[in-house]
């Protein structure tokens, strides 16, 4: 049994480079292979990943000290184009 998905969106920076960058993913609760309640985590619009919440990495430079924030604020963060 699923239940229908939750639209989340995350701003992150590493901690270690300075990287940032924003996601957003599909929520699902499901239940696991013991019929317990658990989160599925998808990228909108493409495959399952772990939660980004607990398990991420900078794709710079690999580092693991991740702050979340509130969607939103890279973008805001960045000079406008020219």
């Amino acid at each position: 049994m699923k239940t229908e998905p939750i639209h989340e969106a995350y701003s992150f920076v590493c901690l270690r480079c300075g990287h940032a960058w924003e996601g957003e993913y599909e929520i699902r609760h499901v239940r696991d292979a013991d019929g317990r309640w658990c989160a599925e985590y998808r990228v909108t619009g493409g495959p399952r990943v772990p939660s980004p919440l607990t398990d991420n990495t900078c794709r710079v430079c690999a580092g693991r000290t991740i702050r979340v924030l509130r969607p939103g604020r890279v973008v805001s963060a960045r000079p406008p184009l020219r």
